[in-house]
């Protein structure tokens, strides 16, 4: 087994990972931004490193100085986590060429091979497991997705090779939307995948989202720990996982396992991954392979009792697999509610703050997988998620009752949650049925339903519970040395210093990136300003074009996802205030119609 490892991630899962080496005897290094110095996964780890400034473009997607921090440190095994890095094969390469570290995942090869949903899908077809109809090969011209409109039929999904989640897809109704709808999709395939590639296939109106979570050692020994059903979503992006899925009969769900089992035979896959599936109407498609851990493999653990991490260091250090398909049993049911900085009421917009107060839950069937503390920074640099609360019951029936009483008494406040949306989808008869699709959420929830979820279950943001680290005389700090975290206690207290005197480099906290101070500037009148903090990713406009209502004339990246900014009346640009990669505070002005 491992000596140290390092976890090339943040948050939670940075957390989950570390706490599964900590059973196993294994030290540990976090790697942190200049945002996240006194984030929780930091804090638990055994040793810490800052990597760079808070853009994960300099720092977690800085494959170079997490190895060079390996190497200081002396760790001999990285774990990815998920997101960032986690399904980057070249960063996989890099590690498995690197002497004396092991990469704790896929090999780069199966990676790249199933990380390319062209080449996926031949894989799949191969190993005779049913995909979607659509291309095997990446499409080139408006003209060719036209011609394959014409052949599957509209609606299709155009789709970035490299894509996952729902970025990068495009949904096509008419021939009349592809010109724009190919270039959206290669623009957000190059931006989050750098691979501006994509396919096309038909796209199913009303489908379930099933994947297949599966295990596979250097030993010939493939296994699938059963399904999760991730149907609830919200353009594409999962927020209510459960396990097993309601859309499976015993026949359908052997069907679908043994097909997984399959496919990632056929690709040379080891470690964990995940085979995720549409299932309609009795049958089910093949949609993408997932090479890494998933944010919801937290209720396969639950339903299996399979610590999913744990088998994920085993395999990388050679081990075999303790267990057999037929020892592998499914034991009530579960649910996972994504935690969210966002604010339901306001189209889920990500509200960035300090937790004025979190007081998680607890009690019988209740795992709380978190990074957080009460008073801890919700940073508006990476993805929204706080916590991952996942209830375990016999039935789903009362698992659906645990969940409603467990996120009842979640408090939180200082920013907006999706605990609302949450505690409205428990009340919901289609989705206590388990008769919700895909598209369920998107097209069939009343926004004022969501408004008066809020109003009844939200929390206002405030300022109150200002903390402060001094106590019995002494001071906690952080102290950075050579790039090193380290914690120290000073005897006495700090004396007190005012900003004029604090010397020209400011505090860590004050940097507002590309676009410094323009938070304090006062946006005319006829200005389309920010409605979030975020980074622009592309502005479609210029000064002198003509702009009619609805028009997007900005899209701003905040905290992973893509957001339109459109004109609120027509009008001519006077004015264009920000530029591709901009970083941009509430309020900034982004573009002046006249």
């Amino acid at each position: 087994m491992f000596e140290k490892l390092l976890v090339a991630n943040r948050g939670e899962i940075a957390v989950r990972v570390m706490s599964a080496c900590e059973e196993l005897g294994i030290e540990t290094v976090a790697v942190y931004s200049d945002a996240d110095r006194n984030a929780g996964h930091v804090a638990y780890a055994d040793e810490a490193y800052n990597i760079g400034p808070a853009p994960a473009s300099e720092s977690y997607l800085d494959g170079d100085a997490i190895l060079e921090v390996a190497d200081r440190a002396g760790a001999d095994a990285i774990h990815p986590g998920y997101g960032f890095l986690a399904e980057n094969a070249d960063f996989a390469r890099q590690v498995e060429e690197t002497a004396g570290v092991t990469w704790v995942g896929p090999s780069s090869d199966a990676m790249e091979a199933l990380g390319e949903k062209t080449e996926a899908r031949t894989i799949m077809d191969e190993a005779n497991v049913p995909i979607v109809p659509g291309t095997t090969d990446p499409v080139e011209s408006v003209d060719e997705v036209r011609e394959l409109g014409a052949e599957f039929g509209y609606p299709i999904a155009i789709k970035a090779e490299g894509g996952g989640g729902g970025r990068g897809m495009k949904i096509v109704r008419s021939e009349d939307e592809v010109e724009d709808a190919l270039e959206s999709a290669r623009r957000e395939g190059d931006a989050y995948f750098d691979n501006d590639s994509v396919y096309v296939e038909k796209y199913l109106e009303n489908p379930k989202h099933v994947e297949v979570q599966i295990l596979a050692d250097h030993h010939g020994t493939v296994l699938h720990l059963g399904e999760r059903d991730c149907s609830l979503q919200r353009r594409h992006q999962k927020v209510v996982e459960e396990a097993p899925s309601t859309a499976l009969d015993g026949a359908l769900r052997d069907e679908i396992g043994d097909a997984a089992r399959r496919g990632v035979r056929e690709a040379g896959y080891t470690n964990a991954g995940t085979v995720e599936f549409l299932v309609d109407d009795g049958a089910f498609y093949f949609m993408e392979v997932n090479t890494r851990i998933q944010v919801e493999h937290t209720v396969t653990e639950a339903v299996t009792g399979i610590d999913i991490v744990r088998q994920q260091l085993r395999i990388a250090a050679d081990e075999e697999l303790p267990f057999e398909q037929s020892d592998i049993t499914i034991d009530g049911h579960a649910m996972e509610f994504r935690i969210n900085a966002e604010n339901p009421a306001a189209e889920f917009v990500p509200t960035p703050g300090r937790l004025a107060t979190y007081d998680p839950p607890s009690g019988l069937g209740v795992r709380l997988d978190d990074a957080v503390s009460q008073g801890d920074e919700v940073s508006g640099d990476y993805d929204s998620m706080i916590a991952k609360l996942i209830v375990h019951a016999p039935t789903r029936d009362r698992c659906l009752e645990r969940s409603r009483r467990a996120l009842r008494h979640f408090d939180v406040a200082g920013v907006e949650t999706t605990i609302p949306f949450h505690r409205l989808m428990l009340e919901d008869e289609t989705f206590r049925a388990g008769e919700h699709t895909t598209k369920y959420l998107d097209q069939s929830v009343d926004e004022a339903a969501l408004d008066d979820a809020v109003d009844r279950w939200g929390t206002a943001a405030d300022d109150r519970a200002e903390t402060s680290t001094e106590s019995h005389g002494t001071t906690d700090l952080v102290v950075e040395v050579d790039g090193r975290r380290f914690d120290v206690a000073v005897a006495g207290g700090l004396p007190r210093t005012t900003a004029a005197s604090s010397g020209a480099g400011g505090s860590d906290g004050s940097a507002s990136g590309g676009r410094s101070g323009t938070s304090q500037q006062v946006a005319a009148s006829d200005a389309i300003t920010a409605e979030m903090q975020g980074t622009v990713i592309s502005v479609p406009v210029e000064p002198g074009d003509e702009v009619a209502r609805g028009d997007v004339v900005c899209v701003l990246e905040a905290m992973k996802m893509e957001n339109d900014v459109v004109a609120p009346t027509a009008g001519t640009v006077a004015e264009v205030s920000v530029t591709d990669g901009d970083t941009v505070d509430m309020g900034d002005p982004l573009i002046v119609l006249e």
